[in-house]
């Protein structure tokens, strides 16, 4: 009897949660009419569409929410590979550059999702208003993970899409509804290393210091030691939670933060040697073979490539 009752109760969940997303589908494409990302009048908040699979592309992910309604996409963060679809969220708690690939899309079916911008302090705020019950998930998760989507997150994330639609009430309800986003957030198992990253003293928000000063820094020279002194943590150990947090070195980090950053600029008109000396490299050959062997081809035409038609919008 308590077999079938647990069944029956998840029949109705999931019920539940093809409802609301059928209804996230449908607002979604109302308010977001064409290719790639779409700004909305609620700060933080982005609509995103695409309608065919894309080659991939560089970004730079900050601390955010993105919940997938259709379609699916690849992520690739350092040595590690993500794959959201329709039923997953993909939470990333500290800056980090990826490369991203649309590979589930048709013109009938778009590739379809929000992203809502998540604050530290905030975060911290809530986690200090309210007792919340641990998740009992590791906080050593990476800081960029995937989490199956809830009824109730989804519910919450449709009401802040409806707000487009009321925005008057967008003053005061919209940052009621993104402090349940987060609540949500923090009671599912990926919340665990957004907790450990909020909270000071913690090994996790020291080494996300670390990162933040890397990103600020990143044309400088790599000094080890000096990153380990913002951490406050020995040299070793650093290393340890910094491979744990981004799934790559200081080093590696600070290259693909480089490579990215470049790649921007010579989308927005740089040549490629000015932008390699603008985000700290000292050699152009040696950029070239960097840019070469991280994003498969020479820098020039690879940017060119990035400018045909359908290629994927910069994010």
């Amino acid at each position: 009897m308590r077999t079938q009752t647990r069944v029956d109760s998840k029949i109705k969940q999931n019920a539940r949660v093809e409802q609301i997303r059928a209804d996230l589908v449908r607002k979604i494409m109302a308010h977001c009419k064409g290719e790639g990302i779409a700004g909305t009048p609620i700060p933080g908040l982005m609509l995103y569409r695409r309608s065919e699979p894309t080659a991939c592309t560089s970004a730079a992910y900050k601390p955010s929410l993105i919940v997938y309604v259709q379609g699916k996409k690849r992520i690739n963060v350092g040595q590690s590979t993500l794959v959201c679809d329709e039923t997953t969220f993909l939470l990333t708690s500290i800056d980090l550059p990826v490369v991203s690939q649309v590979i589930g899309a048709t013109r009938e079916k778009p590739i379809l999702c929000l992203t809502l911008d998540l604050e530290t302090p905030e975060v911290r705020r809530i986690l200090s208003e309210h007792e919340l019950p641990d998740s009992g998930q590791p906080a050593s998760a990476r800081g960029m993970s995937v989490g199956e989507t809830t009824a109730e997150l989804l519910d919450a994330c449709s009401r802040l899409v409806d707000l487009l639609d009321a925005p008057q009430d967008i003053p005061f309800l919209a940052a009621h509804i993104e402090r349940e986003v987060i609540y949500r957030l923090l009671r599912s198992p990926q919340g665990a290393h957004l907790r450990a990253i909020a909270t000071l003293g913690e090994q996790s928000n020291r080494t996300a210091k670390a990162v933040s000063w890397l990103k600020e820094n990143y044309a400088k020279p790599l000094r080890v030691e000096e990153l380990a002194g913002v951490a406050q943590m020995g040299v070793s150990t650093l290393h340890h939670h910094f491979r744990s947090l981004t799934a790559m070195s200081p080093l590696q980090y600070q290259k693909q933060l480089r490579l990215h950053v470049a790649r921007e600029r010579m989308l927005n008109g740089l040549d490629a040697a000015s932008a390699a000396f603008e985000v700290g490299y000292e050699s152009a050959s040696q950029f070239s073979r960097e840019y070469s062997r991280f994003f498969g081809q020479p820098p020039m035409r690879d940017v060119k490539s990035q400018r045909l038609p359908g290629a994927e919008p910069r994010e």
